[in-house]
Formats: structure tokens, C-alpha cells, sequence
């Protein structure tokens, strides 16, 4: 099957390029990117004024299947990635039961093969049910697959287990997803520890509960010598942790959320539990440190940690609802409108953190335009406005506390393998 992207203008992070050009697809691989090309081909996509990107990579979602797909399942996360631009997601590990062996990773896996129409990889927990006492079958995981371990949810308070967790990622060359949480600081805590939260009298959770944890998992990663990635990374101190880690030479990575560079505690006016995740909403000086680190390329990955729940599960109010928002539809528009549009970041900037460095923290040969390369691509008309409206996300949840933001960048068309998975028509 040949696929021809017309008139867009093709950035590739891996070589820092960008360019008018065509991009003909044969068979799943770019074969050619040129200007003006006539071809005759079986589908056409005319990118006039649009982008033509990496496909996104999402390292943080939750599709919580197996165990809870009344809120999300394999089939309707990935397409709800597609919609957002995402070609590949990586699954985090806490369902029911606890992706902890190679049978529950081989079930996502296989499913993925059936009904996903983006790619699906399943990452693994770092102990048993995520309980924290016994490293899970990590050498097995890894035979079935996984790109990663990961105890997302929580943290492996026992330090010494995780460095042992650590010492095998090393072994079997895979990275290690952080979730960093000190459970004993949280202490009930639902929003962020701020005089704001307070007058609403919401119990806080303070940075050092973060901050903790991320400084012991850099020394254990300087020990141990593992690729360690942390995830949603919410307050200033992370940013600084970060870069030094980086100065001394260990392999450190990190994430930031939308939400997380998009909203302040300050946001929070009502009791709506579709503003509570974890970590919680922060302060204006943590979001604009989080910018700043983006912006300087300290922090290298826009995550989404998709996580959805149902309306009735969010519909208690914010001390008793569960924790997350869905994020797949909205990131690349809020990527667009909060950073790029306001001069935090580039296009290319943003490609790199949407695709390329997610594609190298995983060892995935993807997060490029290039000839002879897989075309897992994204059409991205950055200039459309628009206001988001859950009603139209293609997630079974609509859990966000972006609902009728005005938003600029709007996903035109979403590749998977040549295959247009999503076309806005």
C-alpha cells in the first residue's frame, strides 16, 4: 500500500530537521521524503499547514485492563491514544491482578495484538502485587516483553529491594519507571499542602513527599548503575535533583504531566475531584520550574499518566474520590498551547519530548521521520483553536478539569505502521 502525506512540513528529531516535503509510505515504511512528489498512491493526506511528526509515545498510561474495564480497556485506550496523536503507550502495571508475572503480560500483549490499533506495551511491576516484600518474575517479564519496570502507584519503600529491582534492570537492560512517594508522609493527604488547600480544609500533601523519594532513587540509580526515569514529576526541587544527577553522570530521566505545567492549587475553586491526582496540583513557582526545566531540556519526557476512572468514582468529592484524570486527548493541545505557543518550547522541542527521548529511554526504534524507517506519524495542525469537550474523547472516562478550556493544536491524522488509525474528517 502506498500512502502519500502532501504539503506538510516534516520535523524529524533525530536529526533536528525540519522541511517542506512530501512523505510516500510503502508497506509501513517511509520510502521517500521529498518536495513534490507525484505518485499515484492508494491514500492521500493533505498536511497543508500542518506538521508531520514522530507518532507520540506516551510512557505513563493506565488502561486498567486487566481487573477494572468498566473505566478503560485495551481496545479503548488505545484508541483514545490515537485520537490524542499517541502510535505507542506503555501500560503501567497496577491492575487487577498486578502485571507481576509473564501470563498478565502476555494477556495485554495479546489482546493489544487483536483489538489495539496502536502499538501496546506492557510494562512490569517491580514486586509481587505491588506489595512491596518480594521482587515480581522480572527475568520472566522480560521474556514476554516488557520495556520496562515499573511500581507505579507507589513506591518500593524497602530500599533495598528496589536496589536488587535496580541491580536486574541493569542485568536485562531496561529502565526503571519511578513513582516517587513516600507513603508514610502522605498522612491522608488529597491536594497539595498550601495555605490555599488549607482554607478549603483539604489535608496536604507537601513536596518532600516527592522530593524524598526522587533523591534516594537518583543514589540508588548512581549506585547501581540503572536507567532510572521518573515519573510525573511535580515540584521545583525535582528539577534541580535532575540536573545535578545529570552533571554527575547518572542516568536519569524525567517526565512531566500537562496537568502538571498547566494548572496551580490555585486552580481548584470548588470541591471537584476531576482536579485531584497524584501527585497533586502545586504552586506557581513548582509549575514554572517544571517550564523552565522543559524549556532547558533538564526534564526530557511529556507524559501523560493517563488514568481513567468513572464519573461516578469521581462524583464523591476530592477527599474521597480516587486519584488521576485522563490525559491522552488533551496533551498534545496543551503541549501546544502552554508551552510552545507561549515560547517554553519549539516544535522540535516538542518532538523530542512527545517522541524521540521516550523512544531512546525505551530502546524503541521509533520517534523519527526518516526513510526507511517505520511510519508511525502524526499530522498536527498547531494552529487550530478550538475548546476541549470531553464528550467528544474516544476514552470510556471523561475525567479532566479541562473541559471547555480554549485550546490551540488539533490532531489532523494519526499513522500506525502506514495505517491511518485516526483521521480528522
Amino acid at each position: 500500500m502506498l500512502l502519500l502525506i502532501k504539503n506538510g512540513t516534516v520535523i524529524n528529531p533525530g536529526d533536528k530537521t525540519q522541511q517542506k516535503a512530501d512523505v510516500l509510505v510503502e508497506d509501513g515504511i517511509i520510502k521517500k521524503i521529498a518536495e513534490k512528489q507525484s505518485v499515484k498512491a492508494d491514500k492521500v493526506i493533505d498536511a497543508t499547514g500542518c506538521f508531520v511528526m514522530p507518532g507520540f509515545i506516551d510512557m505513563h498510561v493506565h488502561l486498567r485492563d486487566p481487573g477494572q474495564e468498566e473505566k478503560e480497556t485495551v481496545e479503548t485506550g488505545a484508541r483514545a491514544a490515537a485520537h490524542g496523536g499517541f502510535t505507542t503507550i506503555v501500560a503501567m502495571p497496577n491492575t487487577k491482578p498486578a502485571v507481576d508475572n509473564a501470563d498478565v503480560v502476555n494477556y495485554v500483549h495479546h489482546k493489544a495484538e487483536d483489538v489495539a490499533i496502536v502499538n501496546v506495551l506492557q510494562s512490569g511491576a517491580v514486586t509481587v502485587g505491588q506489595r512491596g516484600t518480594e521482587l515480581a518474575d522480572i527475568e520472566g517479564m522480560v521474556e514476554a516483553g516488557i520495556p520496562a519496570i515499573s511500581e507505579d502507584g507507589k513506591s518500593v519503600m524497602n530500599a533495598q529491594l528496589y536496589r536488587e529491582a535496580m541491580t536486574l534492570a541493569v542485568k536485562y537492560d531496561i529502565p526503571v519507571l519511578a513513582h516517587c512517594e513516600d507513603i508514610n508522609l502522605v498522612n491522608g493527604g488529597v491536594v497539595n499542602a498550601d495555605e490555599a488547600m488549607e482554607k478549603m480544609n483539604f489535608p496536604g500533601i507537601a513536596n518532600s513527599v516527592e522530593d524524598i523519594i526522587i533523591a534516594r532513587d537518583i543514589m540508588l540509580s548512581k549506585e547501581t548503575g540503572a536507567a532510572l526515569h521518573l515519573c510525573h514529576c511535580s515540584t521545583k526541587s525535582s528539577v534541580k535533583m535532575v540536573k545535578l544527577a545529570k552533571q554527575e553522570g547518572v542516568r536519569v530521566t524525567a517526565e512531566v504531566c500537562p496537568h502538571h505545567f498547566t494548572l496551580t492549587s490555585s486552580d481548584i475553586k470548588e470541591d471537584d475531584a476531576n482536579y485531584k491526582m497524584n501527585p497533586p496540583l502545586r504552586t506557581k513557582e513548582d509549575v514554572e520550574a517544571l517550564k523552565e526545566g522543559l524549556k532547558e531540556d533538564i526534564m526530557d519526557v511529556i507524559s501523560t499518566d493517563h488514568a481513567p476512572h468513572t464519573a461516578i468514582e469521581k462524583g464523591v468529592g476530592i477527599k474521597h474520590a480516587p486519584f488521576g484524570i485522563v490525559g491522552l486527548e488533551t496533551a498534545a493541545a496543551l503541549t501546544m498551547t502552554e508551552l510552545v505557543d507561549k515560547g517554553y518550547l519549539t516544535m522540535m522541542q516538542m518532538a523530542e519530548k512527545m517522541s524521540y527521548n521516550p523512544a531512546k529511554i525505551l530502546g524503541l526504534d521509533k520517534g523519527v521521520v526518516e526513510e526507511g524507517k517505520v511510519a508511525d506519524l502524526v499530522v498536527f495542525d498547531a494552529k487550530k483553536e478550538y475548546k476541549i469537550d470531553p464528550e467528544n474523547f474516544w476514552s470510556k472516562s471523561k475525567n479532566t478539569p479541562f473541559a471547555g478550556k480554549k485550546v490551540k493544536g488539533e490532531v489532523q491524522a494519526t499513522i500506525v505502521a502506514g495505517q491511518v488509525v485516526y483521521e480528522n474528517k
